[in-house]
């Protein structure tokens, strides 16, 4: 990852739709939620790009359980409100680190890459939440899945 591109960008405050899954394929199970979520809304044609698509692990894996859980947010027009065990969520924004790449397999090493690239920057590390952009979260084949990584970070 000796290429990796990073720009740094500030997030604004955001209100966000949160759907959790927990179990041995979290991401899985938060994004049937906010897939149906965002079709009953009428919101699926801009879903990842209109309306930006976060996640993260809570909590991240752990040793000895295949068990992890994925949470998801994604910011809505004004007015949409949550249902069923979906909730509200106000993120207070930050400032990050970010990089773009395609396929879902590389996440690990791009992750681990950006982690690098910040401890040789001037930039120190911060403790609001790190954050999985999914640009096409309806494509089905994952080697195409468009990511961005928001590492945060702070001055």
């Amino acid at each position: 990852m000796s290429n990796l591109q990073v720009r740094i960008e500030t997030l604004p405050k955001m209100r966000m739709i949160s759907a959790y899954g927990f179990g041995a394929a979290p991401e899985e199970i938060a994004m049937k939620k906010m897939a149906a979520f965002m079709e009953e809304k009428g919101l699926l044609e801009g879903y990842g790009t209109t309306y930006p698509h976060y996640g993260f692990n809570n909590p991240s894996p752990s040793a000895g359980s295949p068990n992890y859980g994925y949470e998801i947010w994604v910011a809505v027009p004004a007015g949409v409100q949550p249902c069923g065990d979906l909730k509200e969520v106000q993120f207070g924004g930050g400032l990050y680190a970010v990089t773009r790449f395609e396929n879902l397999e590389a996440i690990g090493s791009v992750w681990q890459a950006l982690v690098q690239w910040r401890e040789a920057s001037p930039y120190q590390a911060a403790h609001h939440q790190w954050l999985e952009r999914l640009f096409n979260p309806l494509e089905p084949d994952l080697s195409k899945s468009v990511f961005e990584l928001y590492l945060p970070i702070r001055e």
